[in-house]
């Protein structure tokens, strides 16, 4: 069995870490794009073309499902990449975790990129899935770039930035970007106030790698004997996993398996 998984940058780690508890005898192929990133302040068509041409890089290595382990590219390129590639391959989006969010009944705040906070896309999933709940929504200036740079001083700003933002009375924090799930234990912390019950974080790794896996009709199998291979592409090239992935848990994590953790 082989994954692929597609981003501009290094948030594509969260859910890659995902599919390897899951399934640590899965090979692995992890398509970046550093010529090309970010993708996020790029026109739609742009960000559209770049993500097919990473997407097709990982389709010609074979896998079983590609996972877009990208918000924003799942908002804009999705419709194209499942045009192109399916029914041959299955593609999986990331979508902000909005709705189990609200189904604990909040208050919840959403931590997105400044460009996601208040577009229509967001704002017609809270509509769909979170009406009569009380929802912030929260930008998060930098926040993306920070992490994707491991650049420490940067993320504790932005972070501290987001949770200033973040009203008090929130129980529940939808980390928006894929990125966001790499510090996720920075954003308990900036946010949990005291008093307050224990902060609940819904991140959309977990749901993704385990729907990658039913789309094939896998099951999780977190025992195997050896731990499957792991191909690095960058802008359609072979390479290594970028420096700053390695600051991470979940990049630490590749040649390695533990069991499933839980954001709660």
């Amino acid at each position: 069995m082989k994954i692929a998984l597609m981003d501009s940058g290094i948030g594509l780690l969260a859910a890659t870490a995902a599919v390897r508890r899951l399934r640590p005898d899965a090979d692995l192929v992890l398509s970046l794009d550093p010529e090309g990133m970010p993708w996020g302040p790029r026109t739609p068509e742009d960000l559209t073309r770049r993500a097919l041409a990473v997407a097709e890089a990982a389709a010609e290595r074979g896998p079983d499902a590609l996972i877009v382990g990208c918000n924003t590219a799942t908002v804009h390129a999705l419709p194209a990449l499942r045009a192109r590639l399916e029914p041959a391959l299955p593609v999986i989006g990331t979508v902000p975790a909005i709705k189990p969010a609200a189904a604990g009944g909040g208050p919840v705040a959403i931590w997105a990129t400044p460009a996601t906070t208040g577009s229509d896309y967001q704002r017609g999933l809270i509509r769909d899935h979170a009406d009569g709940v009380s929802v912030a929504e929260v930008p998060c200036w930098g926040l993306a770039e920070a992490v994707e740079h491991a650049d420490e001083a940067a993320v504790e700003a932005a972070v501290l930035a987001a949770a200033a933002l973040t009203p008090p009375d929130v129980t529940t924090v939808v980390l928006g970007c894929t990125h966001y799930e790499l510090v996720a234990e920075r954003i308990r912390a900036a946010v949990q106030r005291p008093g307050m019950p224990p902060l609940v974080l819904h991140g959309s790794a977990g749901a993704v790698a385990a729907q990658a896996l039913r789309r094939i009709g896998e099951h999780p199998a977190p025992e195997a004997p050896a731990l499957g291979a792991l191909t690095v592409l960058l802008s359609g090239r072979e390479g290594v996993l970028p420096a700053p992935a390695l600051a991470y848990e979940e990049g630490r994590l590749l040649p390695a398996v533990s069991p499933a953790a839980d954001l709660r």
